[in-house]
């Protein structure tokens, strides 16, 4: 995006026009419509201009713009009194090539925003295709590309929106601060959407502004009660990290949260679908790194809820695996907060699957194991025997750490050394990295390739395929190779 589009106030501001022609025409039509100080300079003003200056709408004065006019001395006493020396926005529409530029090199020595019409290219800023419902306005740009189709997507607005629209958005400006006694920003909005959908141009067609006044009221009224007993807390599997592997229930939920509390791991992209206005609270850490407590997280959860909030607690990968969930449960329970739970896929899954590889396997394997790195130091021997034995296949998390102590314990119960492990960084990401090793060759692997992100290791499995650019050795112990 090259051009970022805004609303600029214009009340009262000081807008300069070049050129008073039919060329100028057009645009004073638009700045007309604004409360903005016009000034056009032109030494043959059109009947159209010079009508416009008569019935005092704009002040025109046949003559070329000077240095002076930008410092406002250019004025009569009368005019100077009522504007503000700066120059807002300043337009260029002389049709003349040798003008324009020597007017637009003006412009620029003065540090005046300035549009030179049709002529993009000299141009600092566009102006869009309108759709005025005052207050409502819609603004429509291509950048230049395309101008025909912003006048055909300008016609579609007109079209769609109601003439009335404009009268509903006041009766909305009356009442915002009405609105605040809704508790949470969710129920203010379903609020306004059933007032601008249906109630408010069914009641202002019936009864005027006095009909979609009392209209409101009765929905702030029926939102009150319905806004107090929708606070809850959704317990949300964000997936490995691709958004496209959220669930639609895991998308809608985000799109339409009040409070998102979230983990490091949860990929931006996955946050980037809430809404602007949403609450974010990062309870994520590094690991070995001060950070939130799970006492603390609970007691976040169960505040933002009781204050009338949908919560989305975001979960790297699926909430029960290794999530911590029964421990957060617990808590909005013992606080009496509805909740519910909206599983997403676990890192597992996405890592096999870009590994292009199955978990299980007949003939091979028909159990799997989820182990975490986090506390693999608890297992008892028996735990260790069966992750040893031949065919056995597991998925180790937040193993980084634990690596060489998982090392040792394997090989200690006799798995072969030539044992093929799959490592998956950043699963699913646009930086995910697939590395084949051994289990002898693990902790030198890890090293060697400096991996940094989220990791996963399939034990027991070799990849179809590796990332290109990180084959390994011919005298690595690995078996299987990098390939295109």
């Amino acid at each position: 995006m090259h051009y970022f589009p805004v609303f600029l106030s214009m009340q009262h501001q000081r807008v300069l026009v070049s050129g008073a022609g039919e060329i100028a025409v057009a645009k004073l039509r638009l700045l007309l419509k604004t409360s903005a100080l016009l000034e056009v300079y032109g030494s043959d003003p059109s009947k159209q201009v010079a009508l416009w200056a008569e019935q005092g709408l704009l002040t025109l004065h046949t003559r070329e713009i000077t240095q002076q006019d930008f410092d406002g001395h250019g004025q009569s006493a009368s005019d100077q009194a009522s504007s503000a020396d700066s120059v807002r926005l300043f337009y260029i529409a002389n049709g003349d090539d040798v003008s324009d530029r020597r007017i637009a090199e003006l412009a620029r020595h003065n540090s005046v925003l300035f549009c030179v019409v049709d002529r993009l290219e000299l141009s600092q800023f566009i102006t869009p295709a309108i759709v005025d419902r005052d207050p409502v306005v819609v603004a429509i740009g291509t950048e230049g590309t395309a101008p025909v189709l912003a006048r055909k997507i300008k016609s579609q607005n007109e079209s769609e929106l109601a003439p009335n629209l404009g009268t509903l958005a006041r009766v909305s400006e009356a009442n915002r601060d009405a609105a605040l006694v809704l508790p949470t920003s969710k129920a203010r909005r379903q609020c306004w959407k059933t007032f601008f959908d249906k109630v408010g141009p069914q009641a202002l067609a019936a009864n005027g502004v006095e009909g979609a006044q009392s209209e409101l009221q009765t929905l702030f009224a029926e939102h009150l009660k319905r806004g107090q007993r929708d606070a809850r807390v959704s317990i949300v599997g964000a997936g490995p990290g691709d958004p496209e592997l959220l669930t639609l229930k895991a998308r809608r939920l985000i799109a339409d949260a009040d409070v998102i509390v979230y983990d490091r791991l949860v990929a931006p992209a996955i946050l980037e679908l809430a809404r602007r206005e949403a609450t974010f609270v990062d309870v994520g850490k590094a690991p070995g790194n001060i950070g939130w407590t799970q006492s603390e997280i609970n007691s976040e959860l169960v505040l933002q809820a009781q204050n009338g909030a949908h919560v989305i607690r975001l979960k790297s990968g699926d909430p029960s695996v290794y999530g911590r969930l029964e421990e957060e449960l617990c808590a909005l329970e013992d606080a009496n907060v509805a909740y519910d739970i909206v599983p997403g896929i676990t890192s597992a899954l996405s890592a096999a699957a870009a590994a292009k590889v199955s978990l299980t396997k007949r003939h091979r394997n028909s159990s799997l194991r989820f182990i975490t790195g986090q506390d693999i130091e608890g297992f008892a021997e028996h735990d260790w025997e069966s992750l040893s034995q031949t065919g056995s296949v597991s998925v180790l998390y937040m193993g980084r750490r634990a690596s060489r102590f998982v090392q040792g314990r394997l090989l200690l119960h006799g798995t072969d050394a030539n044992t093929p492990i799959t490592i998956v960084e950043n699963a699913s990401r646009s930086d995910q990295r697939i590395i084949a090793t051994s289990l002898g060759a693990l902790v030198d692997t890890l090293y060697a390739e400096e991996l940094r992100g989220p990791l996963v290791m399939l034990i027991g499995l070799e990849p179809r395929i590796t990332t290109p650019s990180l084959t390994l050795s011919d005298e690595s112990p690995l078996l299987t190779k990098a390939i295109a």
